[in-house]
């Protein structure tokens, strides 16, 4: 093709082949990056054009999701910046405040596994907001396993397809309650079939869970034309490297202040 740029091409054709191929159960082993020139901006235009094709087939977004705010997972996925995306409720496999226990749907293509904190909103975000607006914001902290599915094959892509692809947003789940207060020196450690793997503090995720909400507050304003709300869960990165979610497999984080939170993978 001579001309790469995506601009010369139906942004929403790629999202409705993007969607049909994890519907399929399958994984790209050509990634956009390969194929045009796809800067950031293109690459959200892309996830918003799929989003819209999982709001008219009946999911509502309930949340956002931060990715690449720690080290570890940038260091992991040779991604050098954040980026975000949105939660529906297809991707919530438990509610905050619940056991925190859950199974991974049949569906998954190469799943892992981080953990991180998530924050639900009592009242809306604007744009510019500190992060003690946040705190000031939130209904409370919660435990937290997301699992990325990668569209790429192998999870070989740029920034710029992570985004596109949504962040690789796949499932969360959602545990019990942590200290507001102290959600930075929030320990947490990561367990694989129960043999520990990795261990971080809620620091990880750029210094404090609380700067990541207030970045989302302007990103969802600039990339989606609405705000945080209340009632928003956002799940503020992957503390820890992700592992993989094997078939038969569990997966858990352990938190400091004693929750637990687990996922696991039929066999």
């Amino acid at each position: 093709m001579s001309d790469r740029s995506l601009t010369s091409i139906d942004r929403l054709a790629m999202a409705q082949s993007l969607l049909a191929t994890r519907d399929a159960g399958a994984t790209l082993d050509v990634t956009l990056t390969d194929e045009y020139d796809l800067s950031l901006d293109l690459a959200y235009d892309v996830q918003r054009e799929v989003t819209l094709l999982r709001l008219a087939r009946g999911e509502r977004i309930v949340g956002w999701k931060l990715g690449y705010t720690s080290i570890a997972m940038r260091v992991q996925m040779g991604v050098e910046a954040p980026n975000m995306g949105p939660l529906t409720d297809a991707m919530l496999l438990s509610e905050p405040a619940s056991d925190g226990v859950a199974e991974l749907p049949g569906s998954a293509l190469q799943p892992r596994v981080e953990p991180e904190i998530a924050m639900r909103l009592a009242a809306p975000l604007e744009p510019g907001c500190t992060p003690a607006e946040v705190l000031a914001a939130c209904e409370g902290a919660y435990a937290c396993l997301e699992v990325v599915d990668s569209l790429w094959t192998g999870y070989r892509f740029r920034l710029e397809d992570n985004t596109a692809d949504g962040s690789s947003a796949g499932w969360v789940v959602l545990g019990g309650a942590l200290p507001l207060a102290d959600l930075p020196t929030e320990r947490v450690t990561l367990l694989v079939n129960g043999f520990e793997v990795a261990a971080a503090s809620g620091a990880a995720a750029g210094g404090d869970p609380a700067i990541g909400v207030a970045w989302v507050a302007g990103e969802t304003v600039r990339r989606y034309g609405r705000r945080l709300e209340a009632g928003d869960v956002v799940i503020s990165g992957g503390l820890t490297a992700a592992h993989a979610l094997t078939p038969g497999g569990t997966i858990e984080a352990r938190f400091g202040s004693g929750i637990r939170v687990s996922v696991s993978r039929p066999a």
